[in-house]
């Protein structure tokens, strides 16, 4: 990690009301080696001015729900974001103007327009986007993408299979996509023009090449996700599956103390893990 021995790495969490933002606040006021100081949430939140500590169902802190994001960027060493997309753009250029602090993003569904503002943000300060902080699931992309390199397109086709609770929105999930991604980059193809997201009942033979997408809603399933490297004579998976939504916020944690201190940059959970291919 890059945090220096000893010190007390002080942390702002964006969309404390959320059930990933509760589990980050817990865990941070748990730790002697982080400090929270502030926790933001929506300007209509029934949480607004609620203790932070109450919120994350823990001891009081003293410390109120806000909705500004400057006060929670003055306080901090490292804003952890889990807000949601049009906040995390706002925040985004909020930080590009005044050069800081670094920023750790798990929002997921980010459109083209605002990644573009995590990476004009990256350009003065550190800031690493990930769409799962799970350590497990950032294996798992590296190996996707191993075995989509080593495994020729023309005898193994790649399907990618999600599952998740009823209540998320997107579909496919963002690991779902950051695993077709990497399978996509391994083979020297954009994901874009080879992903297959929908099939019709009728003619719907798969091309050469493809990359094939399934997501199933239903029930409780934190998470899971499984690539397949399906051939005429052999096939192989790669599981992930989440059992506690704790891992994302453990990760998370390790991802700001991995990028305090870092250069101005995007970055992402493998690079935590020293992956790279």
């Amino acid at each position: 990690m890059n945090t220096e021995p000893g010190k007390v790495l002080k942390i702002a969490v964006l969309g404390a009301s959320g059930r990933l933002g509760r589990l980050l606040m817990a865990e941070i006021i748990r730790r002697p080696d982080l400090e929270l100081v502030a926790g933001v949430v929506r300007h209509d939140s029934v949480m607004l001015g609620a203790d932070l500590g109450e919120l994350a169902d823990t001891s009081a802190t003293g410390i109120e729900a806000s909705v500004s994001m400057r006060d929670a960027a003055d306080a901090a060493d490292i804003v952890i974001d889990v807000s949601a997309p049009s906040a995390s753009m706002a925040f985004a250029r909020q930080i590009s103007e005044r050069g800081g602090p670094p920023l750790v993003c798990g929002v997921t569904g980010l459109d083209s327009e605002q990644m573009a503002a995590l990476k004009e943000a990256s350009r003065t300060t550190p800031v690493l986007y990930a769409r799962n902080f799970s350590l497990g699931a950032a294996v798992m992309g590296w190996l996707a993408g191993e075995a989509a390199r080593l495994l020729p397109s023309e005898q193994f086709d790649i399907e990618i299979v999600e599952t998740h609770h009823r209540r998320k929105a997107d579909a496919p999930s963002g690991t779902a996509l950051a695993i077709g991604e990497a399978a996509a980059a391994a083979r020297g193809l954009d994901l874009d023009a080879h992903a297959i997201f929908e099939r019709p009942r009728q003619g719907s033979a798969r091309p050469v090449g493809a990359i094939g997408f399934s997501a199933v809603r239903g029930g409780g399933s934190i998470g899971e996700h499984s690539a397949l490297y399906l051939g005429a004579f052999e096939e192989l998976e790669i599981r992930h599956r989440a059992n506690d939504r704790f891992i994302f916020a453990r990760g998370a944690l390790e991802a700001g103390k991995w990028l305090h201190g870092r250069e101005p940059g995007l970055y992402g959970i493998q690079d935590v893990l020293g992956l790279t291919r």
